[in-house]
């Protein structure tokens, strides 16, 4: 996603500033090394830090008028054997981020969700929804500071590392003429790493507070996509991993009172006293209560044919 991210902003935008802000050393070498011909990197700046270090992002946040919020341990196994960790870093490291964003008047933050934080079964998804919830209610806190935060959701970004398609390759590559599904019934949305990036864009150019915005995006069976990546694949049902869910939701029938629908896509308003109705944006019109944004009931759909295209275009 950051990756994608760089690309995008400099193609779409002119910053003066992009701050890269992360932990990992190395990946922070690749990508300056991979990028050194394809974005100025002299607007690049590379910060070694963690969520968790509440100094180190005050210091990061110096002079900054956007921040997107991607931080999060995102394996559901990790999760549950280290629930301490995933506690310091998906809820501590989000109110950093607020406490920092508010603190050093940085205009609007945008924070990544997931599928996983809505009823959640699993502590990742568990501590996802408390993000959310702090990254919302962090509206009623910014009067006197003016920072909007808003939150985007999605489930697995097609490629990405929390995607099953790179292991797939990776087996493929190998000669693997076997592939592991989890169940057969299993339905996924269908969302490409610049979807993802423009929906991000799209909070951040449009959100008032305490907005969650969601992509109208087509699913597919995972029985389906390892056809389309081996067609003469054997596929083996390996079951529901712990945590797993067999359909994702990003809209639940509760969130149905206050959801909009819009050309390509959904917002979630706060049902709070400090939200008010001349902030819905235009356009929209409101789902029926008891709507569901489901990846079993949905209703556009991508076929084995129409993956095998949508993988030309990852």
């Amino acid at each position: 996603m950051r990756k994608k991210f760089l690309e995008m902003i400099f193609k779409n935008y002119n910053p003066k500033k992009v701050i890269i802000y992360s932990r990992d050393e190395y990946k922070q070498s690749v990508m300056q090394t991979e990028y050194r011909d394809k974005v100025d990197l002299s607007k690049v700046r590379f910060f070694i830090g963690d969520v968790r270090d509440r100094e180190r992002l005050y210091r990061a946040f110096e002079g900054v008028d956007y921040v997107i919020h991607a931080a999060a341990m995102k394996q559901v196994p990790t999760c549950e054997y280290n629930p301490m960790e995933a506690i310091k870093t998906n809820i501590h490291g989000a109110q950093n981020v607020i406490d920092a964003a508010l603190d050093k008047g940085v205009k609007k933050v945008v924070a990544l969700s997931t599928d996983k934080a809505v009823n959640p079964i699993n502590l990742y998804g568990g501590t996802k929804l408390v993000s959310d919830k702090l990254f919302i209610a962090a509206n009623a806190y910014s009067g006197q500071y003016g920072t909007v935060f808003s939150v985007v959701r999605y489930g697995n970004v097609a490629g990405s590392r929390g995607s099953v398609i790179p292991i797939w390759e990776k087996m493929m590559k190998n000669g693997e003429k076997k592939l592991g599904v989890t169940d057969m019934r299993m339905t996924r949305f269908w969302i490409t790493l610049e979807q993802g990036v423009e929906l991000v864009f799209k909070a951040m150019e449009e959100a008032k507070g305490g907005e969650t915005f969601i992509s109208k995006i087509p699913s597919f069976h995972i029985g389906d996509l390892a056809k389309a990546m081996l067609p003469d694949c054997e596929i083996e049902e390996i079951g529901i991993r712990e945590g797993e869910k067999l359909h994702e939701v990003m809209v639940t029938r509760d969130d149905s009172r206050s959801t909009y629908e819009y050309e390509k896509h959904y917002i979630v308003y706060p049902e709070y006293s400090w939200h008010k109705d001349r902030d819905v944006r235009p356009g929209g019109k409101k789902v029926e209560e008891g709507f569901e944004y489901n990846s079993g009931t949905n209703t556009q759909w991508l076929d084995v044919e129409g993956l095998k295209e949508a993988l030309k275009h990852m």
